[in-house]
Order: structure tokens, then sequence, then C-alpha cells
């Protein structure tokens, strides 16, 4: 697998994940390549779509629909059509550039036809006059391009009531606040997991339970029932345990105590870094969990292609609470005093530094989709394009699966 992809979320106003657009980059275009391409036969090439259609839309975007980008060139070869994917979960993004000419149209049509929806990245020339504006679901604009000012309020506000508008790029959450009563928007960027600077002195008692947990499963040699009496005193955990043993076990479990003697070190380890995850991220947009479970499994299959496979363990746990500081609402290094992280792990989380810090630093690029600083961390790393996408897809495919697990009525 050549291809480096990744799914970038797209809230509701209310931090509900809708939507997820794909970005990708084909390995024999890597490097040097920014935006533009050097060839038509690099145009026609839909090396991000191939992988979708290989692992399917599940394991990027859930339940959700997909946005994807296509060119002239694609539209005009039927390449979405040809895919083989459900119309219903795809969203065709379409430039603005394009020429909105009698064979572009006919195609657009007979996308609608199948079901598919239709975005365009930018302001169409003419907006409401162009023939593309009917066909179309969705007018992306992005806060990189267009300045998130008064003005720029007033023309998506206008537009908004025709169509549903993507703000993309949005830097930080005073943006979002400031974009956030437009109706009719979804947005994308980085503004849902910005470090804390300042935060509240408290933890909330749910919180305390999953960070004492949390504490005890770390510890080299733990106590099963010191963990079945934290997670006896927690309704969600205990639920969430429960669940998890009578999935996997061919006999109902009614018991926390006879739970985690069952388990085992090793499996209620497995369960609780998931969980606990989850419940501490419970107040915050799914997405914040999901995104810290598969850090933490990237960071995991990472381990050997940086040459620290016997770090495999901390590292999953560095990528786990990497957003330890947005799900606590404190600055990383008053964070990772509730958790007490080991060395190697505060060292890549608070200072920055070490050799963990060059697996997440990497793994910050990829998730962004910044291309170019992905190829410049590989060739530094002695990275192969194979391993990494083969590491970040089992990570999304991991992430489905646990969640099945964890999450599966009784």
């Amino acid at each position: 697998m050549k291809t480096l992809i990744v799914a970038i979320p797209l809230f509701n106003s209310k931090m509900a994940v809708e939507a997820y657009r794909l970005n990708s980059r084909g390995g024999q275009n890597l490097r040097g390549m920014m935006d533009d391409y050097l060839s038509v036969s690099d145009a026609i090439l839909t090396p991000g779509l191939d992988l979708t259609k290989k692992i399917g839309v599940e394991p990027l975007a859930g339940n959700c629909s997909l946005f994807v980008d296509i060119n002239e060139y694609h539209l005009l070869m039927g390449v979405p059509l040809a895919l083989g994917i459900a119309p219903e979960k795809l969203v065709c993004v379409l430039p603005a550039s394009i020429k909105p000419d009698d064979a572009v149209l006919a195609k657009c049509h007979e996308l609608k036809d199948q079901g598919f929806g239709i975005a365009i990245d930018g302001f169409l020339e003419g907006n409401t006059g162009n023939p593309l504006f009917e066909l179309t679901d969705y007018i992306i604009v992005d806060t990189e391009r267009y300045k998130p000012d008064k003005k720029f309020i007033e023309v998506i506000s206008a537009l908004s009531v025709l169509k549903r508008i993507v703000i993309a790029s949005i830097p930080d959450m005073d943006t979002f606040n400031m974009l956030a009563n437009i109706r009719n928007v979804l947005y994308s960027g980085q503004f849902y997991r910005q470090p804390i600077t300042k935060g509240a002195s408290e933890i909330s008692p749910i919180k305390v339970n999953a960070l004492t947990l949390l504490r005890q499963i770390n510890e080299e040699d733990f106590d099963l029932s010191d963990i079945a009496g934290t997670v006896g005193r927690d309704p969600s955990l205990s639920i969430s345990l429960l669940r998890f043993i009578n999935a996997i076990m061919p006999r109902k479990i009614d018991s926390i105590r006879n739970a985690v003697a069952i388990l085992g070190q090793k499996e209620v380890k497995r369960w609780a870094t998931a969980a606990i995850s989850i419940q501490l991220a419970e107040d915050k947009p799914n997405e914040i969990s999901k995104l810290s479970l598969i850090r933490a499994r990237f960071a995991e299959n990472l381990a050997g292609a940086f040459k620290m496979g016997i770090f495999a363990q901390s590292l999953f746990m560095m990528g786990l609470f990497s957003l330890l500081d947005v799900i606590l609402e404190k600055p990383m290094e008053e964070a990772e005093k509730e958790v007490a992280f080991e060395e190697h792990v505060r060292q890549a989380l608070v200072d920055k530094t070490g050799d963990f810090y060059k697996v997440l630093e990497f793994i910050y690029a990829y998730e962004h989709a910044c291309w170019d600083d992905v190829a410049i961390l590989m060739v530094q790393n002695e990275l192969e394009i194979e391993e990494v996408t083969t590491a970040f897809i089992e990570a999304l495919i991991w992430y489905k699966a646990l969640l099945d697990l964890i999450r599966e009525e009784d």
C-alpha cells in the first residue's frame, strides 16, 4: 500500500462529527509535489479512493459520509461510479475552477441520480448563476483563503440559506465560536484539540475514578483485587467491563471481582486503557477519544519502524494520553501529574523532546495531512511508506473492533 491516507472530521455547531474528508497522497508523488499535478498521468491516479475501496468507508468514517476529492479527469472517467462504494456514503468534492460544460454537467447529473453527494471546494464563479450550483449539496470555504471576518460571516450566512457550508482550516476555538452561530454549517480544523494553557483546578469525581484505575494498571505488578474495588465504585466502568468480558467469554459473568480474576492482568489492562480513555473524554467531542485511541495504536504499530520495538507499550500510552491536557482541561505539565507517566512519555508529552517525541511529531504531521512534513520525517527516520500506511490502517481497524467489543450490548 503505497498511499498515505487520513480522514479529517467535519463537526456541526454542537461539536458532533457528521462527516469526514479524505486526504491522501500517493507514494510516487509524496516528495516535492505540493498541490500541483506533474502530468496528466498523475492527475488520473486515485490512490486514496483505491485504498478506500480496499478497506471500506467504515474504518475511515464510521457511519458518517466521506468527502472525497475528484478532479475533472476523474469525473469524466466515471471514477466515483466505478468504485463499487455505496453512493450514499460518498460526497464528491469538485474544485471551484471546474468548467460547467455539457460533459461535466452530464456526469454530475449522473452522480446525483445514483445517490452521490456533490461539494464544491471554493466559491463558484457567479455562485447561484453557475449551472453547477443547483447540483451542489455543499460549498467548502477555507479560512486560509478567506479571512473569517464580519464580511465573511455575512456572505456565508446568506449562502447557507441555499446550501450546506463547510468551513475548513479553523485554527482555534475562538474562531470556531465566532462562526458557530451560522446555520447549516459544518466545521473542520485543529480547533477541537488545541493544547490547554490554563484550566480548572478540580477534576470531576468520574474522572478521578478513571485516573485512579489508570495509576493502578500502570503499576508493574498490580493487584486485581484493587482493580475490582475501583471498577466496582463506578457504574460506567462496571458496565463497560461486564460487556467486554461477556462479549468474549462463552458464559455470562455477573460479578466484577470474577470478571477481573478471569481476565487476568493482560486483558484487564487491554480493556482498561480503552475504557479509561473513553470515560475521561466523555464530556468532550467523541473525536477526542477516537483520536487518542488511534494515536495510541498508531504509535505502537510504528515502534518497529522507529527501531523502538521494546517500547511499543510505552508508545501506546504516549499516544493514548497525548490529549490529556484537553481531556482534563489543564496544561500538560499539570495533567501528567494526575497519571505519573514514565520518563520517556513525560519527555515527549511535556518537554517535547527525546526519542518518543520523534514518533509523536510524525503522528501529528500525518493526522494533519501535512504530507510534505511527513515526507521529510520519513527520510530522517528511514521509514518506508508501506509500513507507515499499514500501521495507520491497522490502527483504524483496531479502533473499530475495540469499540464494537467494549460497547456491545448484553
